[in-house]
């Protein structure tokens, strides 16, 4: 199995910033892709960025220039640097991984509430 522990989180004014971190751990054999999530109120999960094992990097055009992920692939972790954000950032962000413990599964963490006032 494999957990999944986030922080970061919190309230801040638009055009600030927030740094969010993920750390797995468990029985991990092997991390694939590492990425993060969003789920507003009324709106369906969408992925905000991910990193693969070899640090290609995918974002939503919405964050693009303004939010970087990164990886410790010894440390097992996955961070998401969030700068000028906006009210519409507002979510529960959620880190998800893709890794190899028994076998191939997507993991979840718990999810961390950002809120951006305007």
């Amino acid at each position: 199995q494999v957990q999944l522990m986030e922080s970061g989180g919190g309230l801040v004014q638009a055009g600030g910033s927030l740094r969010l971190s993920c750390a797995a751990s468990g029985n991990i054999i092997r991390i694939n892709t590492m990425g993060w999530y969003r789920q507003a109120p009324g709106k369906q999960r969408e992925l905000v960025a991910a990193i693969t094992s070899d640090s290609i990097t995918t974002y939503a055009d919405s964050v693009k220039g303004r939010f970087t992920i990164s990886r410790d692939n010894a440390k097992i972790t996955v961070d998401l640097q969030m700068n000028n954000l906006k009210p519409e950032d507002t979510a529960v962000y959620y880190c998800a991984v893709e890794a190899y413990s028994d076998s191939w599964h997507d993991y979840w963490g718990q999810g961390t509430q950002v809120t951006v006032s305007s």
